[in-house]
């Protein structure tokens, strides 16, 4: 019989195993990629939450205008800012002004109920505006005040790097695609948009306010949610409910 060695030193018992190749492994490998992955997601959402931060302040820093002289709050955005899903609309009303959010005013109650319809909410996608600040009596902004926020709105977009970005009303649709095609002819077709490092698929649709005043034009929205419904399933987008 075979005597068996005694060490006194669970180095030395090691060491003599592996010589002998008797040390025993976990056969299971390490799955690193989880965790760096995770890490990774960590470092993206703390660093576009940063982003967002500065050109917040950027906003807020704007001297001689009148949308924010006549406005009681900057109407930055709302929603998920990890989202691949990315809203935009015309510039805040009176609701919005006075609470700092987009879309809560009746407009907003009808976006929440046609997002709801595609199985969508404010969990899983980003909304933002055209101009930050209320144009006074809720009136169109000007192409002047367009043109002065319009930086500012690339660089919202190229933050959030959308995978799908909807654009309710003419005045988004110009901002972000021109003023060759009115919105009655631009809805429901998918445009893909390079807007900074930004690569969107982009949508247009009626705003949720004519809407409102248009009724019988919801079938036609209908059309585009279900769309956009379509496209998260082709691009695999998970969200976060």
């Amino acid at each position: 019989m075979k005597n068996k060695t005694v060490f006194k030193n669970p180095k030395a018992k090691f060491y003599h195993k592996l010589i002998n190749n008797e040390a025993v492994y976990n056969d299971m490998s390490i799955n690193r990629y989880k965790k760096d992955v995770a890490n990774s997601v960590n470092y993206q959402s703390k660093d576009k939450l940063k982003n967002l931060d500065i050109l917040k302040k950027k906003i807020n820093s704007i001297k001689k205008c009148e949308l924010k002289k006549n406005a009681t709050n900057m109407v930055f955005g709302d929603g998920n800012p990890s989202s691949s899903i990315m809203i935009i609309g015309e510039g805040p009303g009176a609701n919005e002004d006075k609470e700092g959010k987009p879309f809560v005013g009746r407009a907003g109650k009808l976006l929440d109920k046609m997002l709801e319809s595609i199985k969508l909410n404010r969990k899983n996608v980003y909304i933002s505006n055209v101009v930050n600040f209320r144009p006074p009596m809720n009136r169109k902004p000007s192409e002047v005040e367009i043109n002065r926020y319009l930086p500012f709105l690339n660089k919202h977009i190229e933050i959030i790097n959308p995978k799908i970005l909807l654009l309710l009303g003419s005045t988004a649709l110009n901002a972000i695609i021109g003023n060759e095609i009115i919105i009655s002819k631009a809805r429901g077709k998918w445009v893909n948009k390079k807007i900074g490092n930004a690569n969107p698929e982009v949508i247009s649709s009626f705003h949720p306010a004519f809407l409102m005043r248009q009724p019988d034009q919801k079938k036609y929205a209908w059309e585009d949610l279900k769309m956009i419904r379509k496209k998260i399933s082709q691009l695999k987008i998970k969200l976060n409910d």
